[in-house]
């Protein structure tokens, strides 16, 4: 934006302090002149019949107040430069790393020194953005270039199925249309959770009320032929769970933490637990697996994008493609809600989300 050319602030502050300091000079005038000099009686005898009368001490206090007036005037420039530099010193600080930013430098930090005030309470926030800017163009960078890698990679395998087939004529043709079927399947799964991803990120969807345990047992009943073909229980639990928001992305949220729970869970003969309830002014939703053991240092990433752990592989069907808890966690974050993973002493995962309730 084009701004045409002003004062300094630098210079606005010295203007200030001379300014203020003429004024309560004139001010000290004023009231030697209003408390003193106008009592002088002005006839030759002056004050008691002793010299010197009111003409006089105006003639003497006239040139001596107007030197201090200037004296003043040039103290208050010259003072207020140097005390508007010092004082304004941590504003140009923050307006060069402001610069810096713009021009992409994110890594650079004000760290300014010294006891709290307006201005280190203003670098610290601009730190602390600074710091989370960063993280968030550093995850944005690693999501495009694993969104990138993971299109990549139906499209490569059909570009090679397309290639055997024209080198070989005699192939069966069946079996090559079905195994460009299950790879264009997984790339439009791919860009349909994308998308998803990007919707939830932005949050512009109208919010209604919705009851969490009705959600629970819809995401339920549609996983539950898949949970008994992998010999998994499935138990729902709990009362009435209202919160706010998109019934579509709420129920996209709860489906993908139940398919997560029933994926990584035990071969055979484990269990999902699904439970909803409202504590005060918050609604909980708690999905809970059996499983092998997931190393703690391992919790934090589970909710990056296309990240899977040392088991969280892509097996077979409702495998996913490696979005599923980055969604969960990016649709509780546009429902002003946490996500909290943490791993059971047995093995498995507790995913607990917290949203807001509505009465």
């Amino acid at each position: 934006m084009r701004r045409r050319p002003g004062l300094s602030a630098r210079l606005k502050l010295t203007l200030s302090y001379a300014g203020f300091l003429a004024v309560a000079g004139t001010l000290l005038l004023a009231v030697v002149w209003v408390f003193l000099l106008r009592y002088v009686p002005d006839n030759p005898q002056g004050l008691l019949g002793i010299s010197p009368n009111r003409y006089l001490l105006v003639r003497t206090f006239a040139p001596a107040a107007a030197v201090a007036m200037g004296f003043l005037l040039v103290f208050g420039l010259v003072g207020g430069w140097i005390l508007a530099g010092r004082m304004l010193a941590p504003l140009t600080r923050i307006t060069a790393a402001a610069r810096l930013a713009g021009n992409g430098s994110l890594s650079h930090r004000i760290r300014m020194r010294g006891r709290q005030d307006e201005f280190r309470e203003l670098a610290d926030a601009f730190d602390t953005m600074l710091g989370r800017l960063e993280s968030h163009v550093a995850e944005q960078r690693r999501f495009a270039a694993n969104a990138s890698h993971e299109l990549r990679t139906p499209l490569a395998i059909s570009q090679t199925l397309l290639d055997v087939a024209r080198k070989d004529p005699a192939r069966d043709r069946g079996d090559l249309i079905e195994r460009l079927r299950t790879v264009n399947t997984r790339a439009i799964d791919l860009t349909d959770a994308l998308l998803l991803l990007s919707r939830s990120d932005r949050g512009n969807f109208t919010r209604e009320s919705v009851d969490l345990s009705l959600v629970a047992e819809e995401a339920a009943e549609t996983l539950l032929p898949f949970a008994e073909r992998r010999g998994i229980t499935l138990d729902v639990t709990g009362g009435a769970t209202l919160t706010s928001g998109s019934a579509e992305l709420l129920l996209r949220m709860v489906t993908n933490l139940v398919q997560n729970a029933v994926v990584h869970n035990l071969p055979a003969g484990g269990t999902v637990t699904v439970r909803t309830e409202a504590q005060g002014d918050t609604s909980v939703l708690r999905v809970e697996n059996t499983g092998h053991p997931i190393p703690p240092e391992l919790v934090p990433t589970l909710t990056e994008p296309f990240r899977r752990g040392t088991e969280r592989v892509r097996t077979g069907e409702h495998a996913g493609v490696g979005l599923g808890l980055a969604i969960v966690h990016s649709i509780v974050r546009a429902h002003d809600g946490t996500l909290d993973l943490a791993p059971r002493p047995a093995g498995g995962l507790l995913a607990t989300v917290r949203l807001p309730a509505t009465p």
